[in-house]
């Protein structure tokens, strides 16, 4: 993948993610700059951050549980231990912010 279709594949994910997240009503503060976005659950302070890996053209997300690589497989964004970025970010929001949005996380690619 060359690096100008991640870079506008990877800014389309983020914005996707932050309206997703706006929509939930989930109590959460955003910040989106240099190549990430900041996630933080005002219930207790936790943070998610998503970043973008233009050396090697994955999305990376930091979260209590781990940190998570994800990169381009058959059209989904994919992380070894098989769950989709949609997937994890529903699990990370459960167990970070108490609860996940209730709408899917829609991600053209």
């Amino acid at each position: 993948m060359s690096e100008a279709i991640f870079l506008e594949q990877s800014e389309a994910i983020f914005t996707a993610v932050e309206e997703w997240l706006e929509e939930s009503g989930i109590d959460l503060d955003m910040e989106t700059g240099q190549g990430m976005l900041t996630i933080t659950c005002e219930n207790n302070g936790s943070q998610i951050i998503l970043s973008r890996q233009r050396a090697v053209s994955e999305i990376w997300v930091a979260a209590i549980s781990g940190g998570f690589h994800f990169s381009q497989k058959s059209g989904d964004w994919i992380c070894k231990t098989g769950e989709t970025l949609q997937q994890l970010l529903v699990r990370v929001m459960d167990e970070q912010a108490g609860e996940s949005p209730n709408v899917e996380l829609e991600l053209d690619d």
